[in-house]
Parts: C-alpha cells; structure tokens; sequence
C-alpha cells in the first residue's frame, strides 16, 4: 500500500496507479508530470505496458481497486476495456494509459507530451 504523504490529490492518486500497476508486473513505468505544461489536458499521465490483452486488463482492475480503497474514487471515464489493446482510466487531474505492447510502440504517448517531465518506476 502506498504510504500517505503531505502531497497533493493528483500525486497521491498517480502513486496509487503506479502501486496498482506493479501488483499486477506492468512493465516500463512512467509518470509524465504535467503540471507546468500550459495546454496540458491533466497533472499527470501514468502509463505502463502488459504482452496480452488479460494482463492489460488486470493492470487497469488493480489501478481502480488501489484508488478505490484508499480514496472511494472511480474514474470519471473508462475506455477500452472491451478489447484491452489500450485502456485509459481518467481520474480527471491524473490519466492512466495501459498499452498492450505493440500499441503503446506505436502511438508513442510518451513522445508526444516531450515537454512533460518523466519518472521511470520499477516493476514489482
């Protein structure tokens, strides 16, 4: 479980998203801070990649379960869990990407907000 600190809503949640992706060995995760980018869309993007479809979609039941016990929060929107290629679980100041690998290579997320300061995380 993720120890609370003194820090803000946004960071704690991305903290529990990234808790709830090493539980299930999400694999090269980051965190995108956003926060000083003028257009950004959020604080953050938490983002990480599974080899299968199951484990996509156990990574992103793991991210929901961690937020929703430590905070009684669900997201405000979900996408993709019908196919589990790309789900996106947005808490709206912190947005989740889970990837199959293949898609997270080519959309390249992480390319595209260049700007944004990235925080590599270990899996469990």
């Amino acid at each position: 479980m993720v120890k609370s600190k003194v820090i803000n809503e946004s960071t704690y949640i991305s903290e529990l998203a990234i808790h709830g992706m090493q539980e299930k060995k999400g694999n090269e995760l980051v965190r995108l801070d956003l926060r000083n980018i003028k257009s950004s869309v959020a604080d953050y993007f938490v983002i990480c990649h599974a080899d299968s479809a199951t484990q996509v979609k156990a990574i992103a039941n793991s991210v929901e379960d961690e937020i929703f016990k430590a905070i009684q929060t669900e997201p405000w929107r979900k996408e993709g869990l019908e196919y589990g290629e790309w789900i996106l679980l947005d808490y709206v100041d912190v947005v989740v990407h889970i990837f199959r690998t293949d898609k997270r290579e080519y959309y390249g997320v992480e390319d595209l907000w260049g700007d944004a300061e990235i925080k590599s995380f270990k899996s469990a």
